[in-house]
């Protein structure tokens, strides 16, 4: 029973061990290689769908972030898969957990940074400072830019924790105003389940934009490093 508007993004657990593993390895459960040598027509389609996403993504990017594209992908499969999965009954979605989305955030920017140290670092570290700065400026500029960079982590994981929220609240809202006036009010009840059902087109349409922009903000990252 939920007893809070904000329950349902809390962990469920079975006997106190959270379902958070469960929840993560439902995408690789899903996805699991099929040892055939015909493929059946959902395989056909997983690959289809793969190539042309891998093809977007590294269709703006230079030749040098193409080594990446398998690991961006596996990424936007799990965030999709992920996203998606709170939409189902009787379950939860691990990405409107502020802790998990820094964790998948912090450690990939961190990634982002550190090849462009190693590889060109006079470049990395002129984009602190853009061209053409008056001189007085070059302190407050400097600080600025450092900022933005450190700021990009939390920037990552609370776009993806807050579309998500807001979209799972709006349905709550909907989905108990229309329990409550399903025995008063039916002609009303319905418009408010069909709004429902629209709602949530459109949130599956929210969780498979989100999982690519924090992708293809991933590969902008790599673009700008390598």
């Amino acid at each position: 029973m939920i007893l809070n508007l904000f329950d349902q993004f809390s962990t469920p657990t079975i006997l106190g061990l959270p379902l958070m593993l469960l929840a993560l390895l439902m995408p690789i459960l899903l996805f699991s290689p099929r040892n055939t040598i015909m493929t059946d027509r959902p395989t056909t389609i997983q690959h289809w769908v793969t190539k042309l996403c891998i093809k977007q993504l590294m269709l703006p990017l230079s030749p040098q972030v193409h080594k990446w594209a398998i690991t961006l992908t596996t990424l936007m499969t799990l965030l999709l898969m992920l996203n998606t999965l709170g939409l189902l009954p009787y379950t939860f979605t691990p990405t409107t957990q502020l802790a998990m989305n820094m964790a998948l955030a912090t450690p990939l920017w961190l990634m982002t940074i550190l090849l462009g140290l190693r590889n060109q670092p006079t470049s990395s570290l002129g984009h602190l400072l853009p061209m053409g700065t008056p001189t007085p400026l070059i302190p407050a500029l400097i600080i600025i830019e450092t900022i933005s960079l450190l700021i990009r982590p939390i920037a990552l994981g609370v776009r993806l924790t807050a579309n998500l929220t807001a979209g799972h609240l709006l349905m709550q809202l909907i989905s108990s105003a229309t329990f409550i006036m399903i025995s008063m009010m039916p002609s009303i009840a319905s418009l408010t389940f069909i709004m429902l059902m629209l709602l949530t087109l459109l949130e599956m349409a929210v969780a498979m934009i989100q999982a690519y922009v924090f992708v293809l903000l991933i590969t902008l990252y790599l673009q700008e490093n390598t």
